[in-house]
């Protein structure tokens, strides 16, 4: 049997509303899965990245946003179809017929930072998995005050009432502080300071990279 290691930190950039982090978590967890078995142990802190940074406040209409944003709604509608098809291959019944607006995202990172604050990671991780299955299965607007309070409450925290200006400047921060240090594309994953992958990859190649790079920092 393996010598159980003690548990690192992987940094998970991500936003609320891109497929490809919910699919690129549910990879990410096979590779550790994976891992786990050989005695390598990470846990998760999920940090904000604003795919739409100028989105309104409300949000918008989805099939008009996504129409001007990429060209067609052909063309948006087969995004829509090649991220539903890859979803199913890891259990993620995409609902794009339920879901209205496209949301500004700020407040559902808000909630995230505040999950970690509350419980820790494995908190966070619940609650990121909440909004994902929100949003993308059930088609609820995760850009609405009420309906952040409600998903918190059903993992188990109180959101709002320790919610705070600096809180808000936190997520503010680390969302710009991802830009500046060059990330372009989400998920992408950091172990220490260096980043590690970006998008969502196999989970076989993830554990690979994984490990990996917990060679290199065991022989450096």
């Amino acid at each position: 049997m393996p010598t159980p290691t003690p548990s690192e930190t992987l940094i998970v950039v991500s936003d609320t509303i891109c497929p490809w982090c919910f699919i690129g978590k549910r990879r990410l967890e096979g590779a550790l899965t994976q891992l786990a078995s050989e005695g390598l142990h990470f846990e998760l802190e999920w940090r904000p990245f604003q795919l739409n940074p100028d989105m309104p406040d409300d949000g918008a209409e989805r099939t008009a946003y996504r129409t001007a944003k990429f060209g067609s709604l052909a063309k948006s509608q087969a995004m829509d179809k090649q991220v539903a098809d890859v979803g199913q291959e890891v259990g993620i019944g995409f609902r794009y017929d339920l879901i209205t607006r496209t949301p500004n995202t700020l407040a559902s990172h808000v909630m995230i930072a505040d999950a970690l604050r509350a419980g820790g990671p494995a908190l966070q991780n619940r609650a990121v998995e909440a909004l994902f299955q929100a949003y993308f299965v059930e088609g609820q607007d995760v850009g609405r005050t009420e309906v952040l309070r409600s998903i918190a409450r059903d993992v188990g925290f109180d959101h709002g009432p320790s919610v705070n200006a600096a809180l808000w400047e936190l997520v503010e921060a680390q969302d710009v502080d991802a830009r500046q240090e060059g990330i372009r594309g989400v998920p992408s994953v950091i172990l220490g300071q260096q980043l590690l992958f970006s998008g969502a990859q196999p989970s076989d190649v993830m554990a690979q990279i994984l490990r990996d790079a917990v060679a290199e920092a065991a022989t450096g």
